[in-house]
């Protein structure tokens, strides 16, 4: 070691003080040039010089302390229903980018649409104290639970599901239009008898779908065949369950409309099994363009359903009510677009 070097020794857990004394500056100023809200108040190469020994020493600063003095943990509670479904992932990732370029961190729970666990999701994220909560897995009798979350001080936005009545800010798209999207493009291939595979009733987006899809099927003059249950959860299993309810009916439809892509997944396999073809004995459309369901065999048609602008959006509107506390927001829709595949086609396949 030379004469100029100073040996600064290395300890478990460096504090703030052991970085003042290697950048040669008051722990104060390493204060604020670790602090990006503040670190604009430092000269750059100060700044340089602190963010240079907090390397070095492996230096992070307390989070929960700095938490604590501002009343503010920059964090974001993000409820989910069910992070098995492929259409989670893009609404996440844009949700999570744009919190993060805010500089909040989001935290994540899942409800596997458990009402209770809902409740714990809540409960759990107000007892860590995070900024705002956005909730992608309400269901209609949610309003006031989630209103008490708000009296809490909490702001709440809700994304993908709104819960009419509630007062709540929501970013959705229009179901309504998806529904009648779906019955236009099986109309206009010639289909006269379809069958729809409905979500859980209590769910607003399945509800708007299925009123969507029975008004423009009434108007191009398609029977709906009666399935006679719902979806009791929007899945895979839930698909292929109500499609072998569908293939016992007297004159089957040609046509089927599923609530959402893992559902139509379902319908599909049930179809294989009965060794019916899709789409020449029977189409299949979906909703939501979930990640790979272009890489089915046959790829699925579908309503897109915009799950990282949705994230993106919520988050937006989130970090505009945490800075802005009074601030009055407005809910956002999003418009659906068909997206047309090898899944649909005439009745016969031609």
């Amino acid at each position: 070691m030379s004469d100029g070097e100073h040996h600064v020794p290395q300890r478990a857990n460096p504090t703030l003080k052991d970085v003042a004394r290697l950048a040669g500056v008051h722990p104060g100023t390493v204060s604020r040039a670790l602090d990006p809200q503040k670190s604009s108040l430092v000269r750059s190469e100060t700044r340089e010089k602190v963010e240079s020994a907090a390397r070095t020493l492996g230096y992070r600063a307390d989070a929960v302390a700095r938490s604590l003095r501002r009343g503010k943990t920059t964090t974001v509670g993000v409820v989910a229903a069910d992070l098995g479904n492929p259409f989670v992932g893009p609404l996440l990732r844009g949700l999570a980018n744009e919190l993060d370029h805010h500089g909040f961190m989001a935290l994540v729970s899942e409800t596997q649409d458990d009402r209770e666990r809902l409740l714990a999701s809540l409960d759990n994220f107000l007892s860590r104290k995070v900024d705002a909560i956005v909730v992608t897995a309400a269901h209609a009798g949610d309003g006031p639970l989630l209103r008490r979350v708000v009296a809490a001080g909490v702001p709440l936005v809700l994304a993908v599901r709104a819960v009419p009545g509630s007062g709540l800010p929501a970013v959705t798209t229009d179901d309504l239009a998806g529904g009648r999207l779906a019955a236009r493009h099986l109309a206009e291939l010639g289909h006269v008898r379809a069958a729809e595979l409905a979500g859980p009733s209590d769910v607003q987006p399945f509800v708007d779908r299925s009123a969507g899809f029975a008004d423009q099927a009434a108007r191009s003059r398609m029977e709906l065949v009666k399935v006679g249950d719902e979806a009791h959860f929007p899945t895979v299993e839930e698909g292929r369950r109500l499609m072998a309810m569908v293939l016992e009916a007297e004159q089957p439809p040609t046509a089927i409309f599923a609530h959402n892509d893992s559902i139509a997944i379902g319908a599909m396999a049930a179809l294989r099994d009965a060794g019916r073809r899709v789409p020449q004995d029977v189409s299949v459309i979906g909703y939501n363009d979930a990640p790979l369901v272009d890489h089915l065999s046959p790829p699925l048609s579908t309503i897109r359903f915009p799950g990282d602008e949705i994230g993106r959006s919520a988050a937006e509107i989130t970090v505009a009510l945490v800075k802005e506390s009074r601030r009055m927001v407005a809910s956002m829709t999003f418009p659906p677009v068909l997206v047309v595949r090898a899944s649909t086609a005439p009745p016969g396949g031609g």
